[in-house]
């Protein structure tokens, strides 16, 4: 129970209370089942206080310092807690309904499973908070700093049309967990997500217009109509992913990863086309559906070392703006048994194949393999000064898909001669191909 001597002076306001703080530092302060309801608690240092069970509705405690205090099970219906210090406070099974929180420091705040409804939350910091669980329902959250907040499995759904969903736009949410959370019809616009982990997660109808999305997981995620318009989402994992009519407009999609982590990155430029292409390498049924329609596929064959990772960007870069659906396969991540496999599904549906022989340290075993069963143009780039590996020549007088290798300069000079040295050969051989 409350102690009825700390609770005397509290109700003194808080200059009273200030005062008898500094006189006892190390008094425990215990507020629990307290009655504070409608208190003017303003500026109050109530650190560390136990308000376990406490009624604390419409209470005013804007600025207070509530560091490291306990309110689980209390009912702060409707409290006023802007700008207040309540890093680190507990807030199991407390009632926060129409709160009001903006500015307030919530950093490291437990806050899992706690039910937010209409809370305003604008501009408020909630770094590594946990809110596990926790509803949102009409919360307001507009500027709120998430950074690595932990939101495994919460719920900023509205409440079929009697409360928006959670509003975050404008909100900094850079490396947060939102496994398996449901966010539909919530707003993100311009919101900051980069690097969070959505994976499992329901974005339904979520507005995520202008948000930077790069380096996020979208991985087992379900979108259906999401707002993606002029949205960041380059380098997104995206395996597993389910997308429906989605509105990309003005959207960024460079260098999606369409495969598990810790395989050989696949890379595509495109959310509808990283799911179509991954349906393409695991339903061999939809192979054979497509095999008539002319691809715009183009397959890069490489190793991803730092010396040639910046030549092959730039290639992959030059091959969107020729309207080529660039899909680059890095050799230099750990191949498991199926790598070969992949290779041959991904040649199989590309227009033709552009594999660098700068760095062969893994790419003649695989187009040793590859070739002889793959009727599909290769044109191979060499950096000047190298040398094609010993197997290669035999390989191309045996396979007359295979061209001659274009020699380049440098890679300014590569994506110079690109359409007249690369792509058209490769262009002409496809078109003879075709014609056999």
């Amino acid at each position: 129970m409350a102690d009825e001597q700390q609770l005397a002076v509290l109700r003194q306001g808080p200059d009273a209370w200030n005062t008898w703080r500094q006189k006892h530092p190390g008094d425990v302060i215990d507020f629990r089942n307290a009655e504070l309801s409608y208190a003017n608690l303003c500026g109050a240092n109530l650190c560390g206080a136990d308000f376990r069970e406490a009624d604390v509705r419409e209470a005013k405690l804007c600025t207070a310092n509530l560091r490291d205090a306990d309110l689980c099970k209390a009912d702060l219906w409707g409290a006023d807690f802007r700008e207040a210090d309540l890093r680190e406070a507990k807030f199991y099974q407390a009632n926060l309904s129409r709160a009001k929180l903006s500015g307030a420091d919530l950093s490291g705040a437990s806050l899992s499973g706690v039910r937010l409804f209409m809370v305003d939350l604008r501009a408020a910091k909630l770094e590594r908070a946990h809110l596990s669980g926790a509803t949102f329902e009409g919360a307001d959250l507009r500027g709120a700093i998430l950074r690595g907040a932990f939101l495994n499995g919460a719920d900023l759904r509205g409440d079929q049309g009697i409360t928006d969903g959670a509003d975050l736009r404008g909100a900094d949410l850079r490396g947060a967990e939102l496994q398996g959370a449901d966010l539909r019809e919530a707003d993100f616009r311009e919101a900051d997500l980069r690097g969070v982990d959505f994976r499992g997660a329901r974005l339904d109808e979520v507005n995520l217009g202008g948000a930077d999305l790069s380096g996020s997981s979208l991985e087992l995620a379900v979108l259906v109509g999401t707002k993606f318009a002029d949205a960041n989402l380059t380098g997104c994992r995206v395996y597993g992913m389910s997308a429906w009519d989605l509105h990309l407009e003005g959207s960024i999609q460079a260098n999606l990863i369409i495969t598990k982590p810790n395989q050989p990155e696949i890379t595509v430029d495109n959310l509808e086309v990283a799911q179509f292409i991954y349906l393409l390498l695991n339903n061999e049924r939809i192979r054979h559906v497509i095999d008539t329609i002319t691809s715009k596929v183009v397959l890069i064959l490489g190793r991803f070392t730092p010396e040639r990772k910046a030549v092959l960007d730039e290639l992959r870069d030059a091959l969107r703006q020729r309207d080529y659906l660039p899909v680059l396969f890095d050799f230099d991540k750990p191949a498991s048994k199926d790598l070969t496999g992949t290779v041959q599904t991904l040649a199989n549906m590309a227009r033709f194949i552009i594999a660098d022989l700068t760095d062969p340290s893994c790419i003649p075993h695989e187009l040793a393999i590859l070739v002889p069963s793959t009727v599909v143009p290769v044109q191979p780039i060499l950096l000047e000064g190298q040398h094609e590996y010993a197997m290669f020549v035999d390989l191309k007088r045996r396979h007359h898909w295979v061209l001659e290798p274009h020699c380049y300069t440098s890679p300014e000079r590569l994506i110079v001669d690109l359409t007249e040295r690369v792509i058209a050969p490769a262009e002409d051989k496809a078109r003879e191909l075709q014609e056999r």
